[in-house]
């Protein structure tokens, strides 16, 4: 596709905690756009202080899409948000308005952003049920180790943690014949259909973000993560919030198995780790533009850096 009949996008990424949301409403706010929010859990109605899904406070106005849509109970996959987002896009920029993608879920980020088209889903429910008895019993590890015998370059990317994605790529896999990884290859040959400026918001020092990372697990169990933790895990779907962090970590506690203390503890060491995935995940994407929020002066500094990157990028 020509440049010129691509969709301008502006991409906002980076680690959790790292000021993402804030800046994505900056650049919104100046260039007249709307946020298309790229994380996995943000999308459940009931998981707001767990997943730090902006409030109306912090969305300052500006119209957010494919947050807080979805119930519990219901999956959502990488495919239905390609789907849903470049819907999104197309719909925003038809409006004569521009596209801001924010969040840090790398594979919906990369999809998105590279044309990933994806196998028409077929479910089999005998099939999910029989991987997630498995992941169940077994552990990530185990499912994670099958998959790596047909699609290593798959299951080098993905984490045991995700079991979502793990089941979903034995699904694809078992269903079609064809690797996650071989449907990625053919749908880069065909390239991305946006025009893309995309930005990546961190810290020169890691200990910075890591310490913003504690403080911000702080302020979340202020706000009342513990009670939103057990009224999440004890609902319909609730096995889904265990895949988020900011709830597993928080499971052994309400259980009665470790203090307070110390679950919130492993609340804020497991999101650092986290923090360097998603770190070592976009590091790989030579298109992001670092911006390190400690090399500033001040926000007001990184965000004229960040419309300046914008107005040459897309020569807006």
């Amino acid at each position: 596709m020509p440049e010129t009949e691509k969709i301008p996008m502006v991409c906002v990424v980076g680690p959790t905690a790292s000021g993402k949301t804030a800046l994505a409403v900056e650049l919104a706010q100046r260039f007249g756009g709307e946020v298309i929010s790229a994380d996995s859990m943000q999308i459940y109605r009931e998981m707001q202080i767990g997943t730090a899904r902006p409030t109306e406070a912090e969305m300052q106005g500006v119209v957010h899409h494919l947050t807080g849509f979805l119930p519990l109970e219901q999956s959502y996959s990488v495919a239905r948000f390609v789907q849903d987002a470049a819907r999104c896009a197309e719909d925003i920029f038809r409006r004569g308005k521009l596209p801001v993608l924010a969040g840090g879920t790398g594979l919906y980020v990369s999809s998105l952003v590279n044309g990933i088209e994806f196998a028409e889903e077929a479910h089999d429910p005998a099939l999910r049920s029989e991987l997630q008895r498995r992941a169940a019993e077994e552990g990530g590890e185990a499912l994670l180790a099958e998959l790596a015998r047909f699609d290593p370059e798959t299951a080098a990317r993905l984490h045991p943690n995700n079991l979502g994605r793990i089941i979903r790529a034995i699904e694809i896999y078992r269903q079609t014949g064809v690797t996650m990884s071989e449907q990625l290859r053919r749908s880069r040959e065909k390239g991305s259909p946006y025009r893309l400026c995309m930005l990546g918001v961190t810290f020169a020092d890691r200990q910075k973000l890591y310490d913003r990372i504690d403080r911000r697990v702080d302020a979340m169990m202020d706000a009342g993560l513990e009670e939103e933790a057990r009224r999440v895990l004890a609902m319909p779907g609730g096995t889904t919030a265990l895949q988020a962090i900011g709830y597993k970590e928080l499971a052994p506690f309400l259980r009665g198995e470790c203090s307070r203390e110390q679950a919130v503890e492993n609340l804020k060491r497991e999101t650092r780790r986290y923090a360097k995935r998603q770190l070592t995940w976009f590091r790989r994407d030579g298109r992001i533009l670092w911006l390190e929020r400690d090399r500033f002066p001040g926000d007001a500094a990184l965000a004229a850096e960040a419309a300046r990157q914008v107005e040459k990028t897309l020569e807006i």
